[in-house]
């Protein structure tokens, strides 16, 4: 009988927007709800993966653990892990975090340990042969080259764990997905206004890490033998945008006017 009465109709979406505009406090607490659970897994995943990943491309091993695990989070159906939660965490958010966490873990590691791994091994050579320690090659170095591809990384997952966690109504752990499955309370008009909301956090979302990724400078740094030379050297400070050509260890550094910022 609700189906019958809540069917679809051209006004719906007219009524969905008329639905956000009468209720601002539902619309609201639910849409803070919804980036608090998506922000705790995404926090989660990044302390886990991005320092493992980073770790491992650095050892240039692990590629077994990063792909298949990668594979493993992707094939899982974020429903049936939260359906499997529900007899160790019950209900309530801290079922809903862990299956988003798990979602958002393997894209994060991938691509963290891809970006690393994969990087021209001739500057980190020379920073080795300059003296530079493991962890002032990972920051100098690999890590400023590997930043497009761990931003990447982190976007995408945050764009999956943003639709996902619509997921949250079905157990209790809050969100607009409280909204989405309860239509009975909330007719076709709320179901609709709180999927527009969904749609809108997501691409808030992957413009929100595109915008950080460019404020960071995150592109890739080609750097050359001189390069690494004058970093070591601690002659010269890089961001991402900065791109050096040329050079000579313990002399200037030959550049493209304002490709290069050299502090001294």
């Amino acid at each position: 009988m609700i189906l019958g009465y809540d069917s679809f109709r051209p006004s719906t979406f007219v009524d969905a927007f008329r639905f956000m505009y009468e209720n601002p406090g539902l619309m609201w607490s639910k849409t803070v709800e919804h980036l608090v659970i998506s922000g705790e897994a995404m926090g989660i995943a990044l302390l886990i993966a991005i320092p493992l990943g980073i770790w491992l491309g650095h050892l240039h091993r692990g590629s077994f653990l990063a792909i298949n695990l990668a594979n493993i989070g992707r094939a899982l159906p974020s429903l049936a892990v939260i359906a499997i939660g529900l007899g160790v965490f019950g209900i309530g958010t801290t079922n809903v975090a862990v299956a988003l966490v798990i979602l958002a873990f393997p894209l994060m590691l991938t691509n963290t340990y891809v970006g690393v791994d994969s990087l021209d091994p001739d500057p980190i050579e020379a920073a080795r042969g300059m003296g530079m320690r493991p962890y002032q090659i990972v920051l100098k170095i690999e890590l400023p080259l590997a930043l497009p591809l761990i931003f990447a990384g982190i976007k995408t997952a945050a764009v999956y764990v943003v639709a996902t966690a619509t997921l949250g109504g079905v157990v209790g752990g809050g969100g607009l997905g409280d909204i989405i499955v309860n239509q009975a309370s909330y007719f076709l008009k709320g179901v609709i206004a709180a999927s527009i909301a969904v749609a809108a956090l997501a691409f808030a979302a992957s413009f929100a890490f595109g915008l950080l990724h460019d404020l960071t400078g995150g592109y890739a740094v080609p750097f050359t033998a001189a390069a690494v030379c004058e970093l070591a050297a601690g002659t010269i400070v890089l961001t991402g945008r900065e791109m050096l050509n040329g050079g000579q260890c313990g002399a200037h550094v030959i550049r493209e006017p304002g490709a290069l910022k050299n502090r001294r």
